[in-house]
């Protein structure tokens, strides 16, 4: 296993994650028990994994409670996470980022647990109906109590996230370390501003679905419906992507596998650990041998040749105002050159269009 630190924090925790969201049979994403969570948590251990992940929704609090059951003993040999804003029952008041759903749901979340704190609590997500300060006052008011460790955010927009940083700055308050995000070689929009945004203040991006709900284990092929019980035939497809770029980047997956040895699975992974301001992917599986596969993608090293090809054909273009903020800085200003030059050594971050014929 190898370790990175944990966003902006001195805390050290393992380059993949153990996800707990297939803990519990409550909302029928893993349908795994006690048994089957103690194996899991217990394998993921054996290979150095050191950074478990789970939220208070997941299976309504039962993926908690098997965990909290399994950690009996080694609580204090990991560093956990949990989260919370999602809705946790049908009362209303049980949901969002406000200071009266937060404080309820740390302490339901902490006696599931059973731990005094968790190591890093996320809100969940942007939540439009409370005051971005409630929330971030919440957050410090946790940390000061000694419930929670560290804080991060997870599910935001750029301007979302800058302006809750830009508050807990002016305001004193405890910072966000690390975001939690969907990235993958079929969902690439995280490049267009958050990617950066997270590098320029030393956020620790944690990648959740890196294989797109499965999409891209390889399990799934053109004209084939999907397996009975896979998440794309119980749920359809969540991830936004259109089918036939998922199969082109499929393609590519299977190719660079078997030059290596490797499932789609593992090659995707791989290619995400090596992506700017990552901290720690998430892994989960339903079986110990998915998630043994999953975990060495940490010793799998890809060929420049093999990068670019993925990198090619997922290619998600580069929207405004990402094009116009790159042709400034790194094609109409020289000193980007002469003080980095080895941004340009392949050619550069952006390629100049002007001059060049438009080929439709």
């Amino acid at each position: 296993m190898k370790y990175r630190k944990l966003g902006n924090t001195g805390l050290i925790v393992s380059e993949v994650a153990l996800g707990a969201m297939k803990f519990g049979t409550n909302a029928k994403l893993g349908n795994l028990g006690q048994e089957d969570t103690t194996r899991m948590v217990k394998l993921a251990l054996d290979r150095g994994i050191n950074f478990i992940d789970t939220a208070d929704v997941y299976s309504q609090g039962e993926s908690e409670t098997l965990l909290g059951n399994t950690l009996k003993g080694i609580r204090d040999e990991i560093v956990l996470a949990t989260k919370a804003r999602l809705p946790m029952g049908k009362n209303f008041n049980h949901c969002g980022a406000t200071r009266y759903n937060i404080m309820r749901e740390i302490e339901a979340s902490l006696r599931r647990l059973q731990t005094d704190h968790v190591d890093l609590y996320q809100i969940h997500g942007w939540d439009s109906n409370t005051p971005l300060e409630e929330t971030l006052r919440t957050m410090d008011d946790l940390v000061r109590q000694g419930k929670v460790r560290y804080i991060g955010l997870s599910n935001m927009l750029s301007w979302q996230a800058a302006t809750a940083l830009g508050m807990q700055e002016r305001m004193g308050l405890e910072k966000f370390a690390t975001a939690q995000m969907y990235y993958s070689l079929v969902g690439r929009g995280l490049e267009h501003e958050f990617q950066s945004f997270a590098e320029y203040h030393n956020i620790g991006i944690l990648v959740w679905s890196v294989l797109a709900g499965g999409f891209l284990s390889g399990k799934y092929s053109r004209g084939n419906p999907p397996p009975a019980g896979s998440r794309f035939d119980v749920f359809g497809q969540f991830h936004p992507f259109e089918k036939e770029f998922g199969f082109r980047v499929l393609d590519a997956l299977h190719q660079v596998a078997a030059r290596h040895n490797a499932t789609p699975a593992r090659v995707a992974t791989a290619w995400t650990l090596a992506r700017p301001a990552i901290t720690s992917v998430i892994i989960g599986a339903r079986t110990l041998e998915t998630l043994e596969d999953n975990i060495s993608a940490v010793d799998l090293q890809l060929s420049e040749e093999d990068v670019q090809l993925l990198d090619r054909v997922s290619d998600p273009g580069v929207p405004y105002p990402k094009w116009m903020v790159l042709q400034l800085d790194t094609v109409e200003d020289r000193r980007s050159k002469i003080l980095y030059p080895e941004r340009y050594a392949k050619g550069g971050p952006w390629k100049d269009l002007r001059g060049t014929q438009w080929t439709g």
